[in-house]
């Protein structure tokens, strides 16, 4: 099975974001292991091993969410242009994210739905990915990733859970 990074990623948040609604405190290998406490670091990773994954791609998806956790802690750095500005996206952003993609970001600032320094996250989470280019639907499941981790983004979260999960038929794996 040639799964990736953002297959792990998929996998979690159906699975351990969705059930528990936090897996924030399930990467702190310290977490607590009773019963209410959502599995740490070290049980994810045997779980995701168990369900068919690589252990690499399961060690570049806590990075990839470690990451974010990071960036969005320093967001304000991310974002220099105020509202009104265009985003000009460099060949490396092109190649990875076709028109409809690029489209589709800017529908989601335009409505409000992403702002600024949500959509520098979402870019960069995109190009941390190791695939060559992301489909529209890959986009939706990113977007969605970074708008979770943004508090007071419940309504724009929800409606791009929508999206995700209306174009599905249920669970990946």
């Amino acid at each position: 099975m040639k799964e990736n990074v953002l297959d792990v990623l998929m996998y979690l948040f159906e699975n351990y974001y969705l059930d528990s609604g936090n897996l924030d405190s399930s990467l702190d290998s310290d977490a607590a292991a009773d019963v209410d406490s959502p599995p740490d670091q070290e049980t994810l990773t045997s779980e995701l091993a168990e369900a068919g994954f690589a252990r690499g791609e399961i060690s570049k998806a806590f990075s990839w969410l470690e990451s974010l956790s990071q960036l969005r802690a320093g967001e304000a750095a991310l974002v220099s242009a105020g509202r009104g500005g265009m985003r000009h996206y460099n060949a490396a952003e092109r190649k990875k994210l076709d028109a409809q993609c690029r489209g589709l970001l800017q529908q989601m600032e335009s409505t409000g739905v992403l702002d600024a320094a949500a959509r520098e996250l979402v870019i960069d989470r995109v190009m941390a990915l190791e695939v060559e280019e992301i489909t529209l639907e890959q986009l939706k499941w990113v977007m969605w990733m970074v708008l979770f981790h943004q508090p007071g983004q419940e309504g724009a979260h929800g409606l791009l859970e929508e999206l995700v999960f209306d174009e599905r038929d249920g669970h990946l794996h």
